[in-house]
């Protein structure tokens, strides 16, 4: 079972300008976000978890050879991110990557967010996973993410686009082309099919892992979060169900003895958690609990076995 947790390298996926209905670390900066020696100690507290797959979303974190226009201030070089990814599996966890695609998610592509659905994005986008699938050594899976692309969620943006219909899965069904010619299974986030169920099931390989998520106390089936669980494996889904920390301490426990009792074994591949926080040193706190919660439900587990 994969007990996972998100870290940010980059966080430039919200919003694209200074706007001050935006609170958080939402905002989009020219520089890296991410503080070292806090890093440093959440590679071994990952450890001491029990974590054994770290998702790692890139962004523009990293000096890109295919497209070095998008790296901000402060990127990783490329040999930064080996050595990194290096003493990850010498801690004994699995680096998967992560890069977002939906358009609410993609001011990290700076120039090319804009040019969404061209021939040039295609390019970009290609090129991007390509070299991200090398620099993992072919890992297992890729994090797609393509989640929450709406108006709703760009509503504070200077630039928004919203793809829909056949054009979002000709754009969704083009990336996982780019992740599978190279021998690696697509994973996205689930929450298209809480608003477009029946276009989900028709079109939605079914070897695309999914991460269906509800940050929530309240396991409540009433709530089209929490249904989809059930629904994906219904429907012949994989999943890696997310829980965090970013709204109370008690979801992703929850979230663990839910999708336990009602996925299928077979159809549940293990817990993503995440704090939806930066690594910065002021978010450290947020961090830690976030992995032992995960400590926690692993223990859990183990017990009732």
């Amino acid at each position: 079972m994969y007990w996972a947790y998100l870290v940010h390298l980059s966080f430039n996926m919200w919003c694209d300008r200074e706007a001050t209905e935006w609170h958080g670390y939402g905002i989009y900066k020219p520089y890296l976000r991410f503080d070292e020696t806090l890093w440093n100690d959440l590679v071994e507290e990952m450890a001491r978890a029990g974590v054994n797959m770290v998702v790692l979303d890139l962004g523009d974190g990293v000096q890109y050879h295919s497209h070095p226009e998008i790296a901000v201030t402060g990127a990783w070089s490329r040999e930064k991110l080996r050595q990194e990814l290096a003493r990850l599996r010498d801690r004994g966890m699995e680096p998967i990557p992560k890069m977002n695609f939906s358009t609410a998610h993609d001011a990290w592509l700076g120039e090319y967010s804009r040019c969404v659905s061209s021939p040039r994005y295609y390019t970009v986008c290609r090129d991007l996973i390509e070299e991200a699938i090398e620099l993992f050594d072919q890992p297992r899976f890729f994090h797609l993410g393509m989640d929450e692309e709406t108006w709703e969620h760009q509503r504070h943006y200077a630039y928004a686009v919203v793809r829909q219909h056949e054009l979002w899965w000709e754009d969704f069904h083009f990336l996982v082309q780019q992740v599978e010619r190279h021998g690696v299974r697509a994973w996205i986030w689930s929450d298209y099919c809480w608003h477009h169920p029946e276009a989900f099931v028709q079109n939605m390989p079914r070897s695309v892992l999914q991460s269906n998520w509800y940050y929530g106390a309240e396991m409540d089936t009433q709530d089209v979060a929490v249904r989809a669980y059930i629904e994906l494996a219904q429907h012949g889904f994989e999943q890696i169900p997310t829980g965090s920390n970013w709204s109370n301490d008690v979801n992703f426990g929850r979230t663990v003895r839910f999708c336990r009792e009602n996925v299928p074994a077979g159809r549940l591949l293990g817990f993503l958690q995440t704090s939806w926080m930066p690594t910065l040193e002021e978010c450290r706190q947020k961090h830690l609990d976030a992995l032992r919660q995960i400590a926690s439900a692993r223990e859990e587990v183990e017990r009732e076995r």
